[in-house]
């Protein structure tokens, strides 16, 4: 797989660049979430960071490149959204024919 030197701002990761993978399209995931493990045992605090685009140079060409911002208000707990993951709640239709 391909990986592209990422930098990262803000936060904990301030001034890091790192290898992030990237996707079938060439770009990096829109977010990257670092679990950083509790000293104490419980459960680790997660770090979220966005991807960006970096500043536009002089010269501006096909490639775009990306860099990760921190979101301190971002829910660290957030999935993926499958199309054939089972909703949370009941979905909204026609009700049943039993209830009049």
């Amino acid at each position: 797989m391909k990986s592209e030197d990422t930098p990262f701002e803000g936060g904990p990761m301030d001034g890091r660049v790192l290898p992030v993978l990237l996707g079938i399209t060439g770009h990096p995931p829109k977010t990257y979430r670092i679990p950083v493990p509790d000293p104490d045992g419980g459960p680790p605090t997660v770090l979220v960071y966005r991807r960006v685009p970096r500043a536009q140079g002089a010269r501006t060409g096909l490639t775009r490149r990306w860099k990760y911002e921190y979101d301190p208000e971002a829910d660290p707990g957030r999935r993926l959204n499958w199309p054939w993951s089972k909703p949370d709640t009941p979905p909204r239709g026609k009700p049943d024919d039993t209830d009049g």
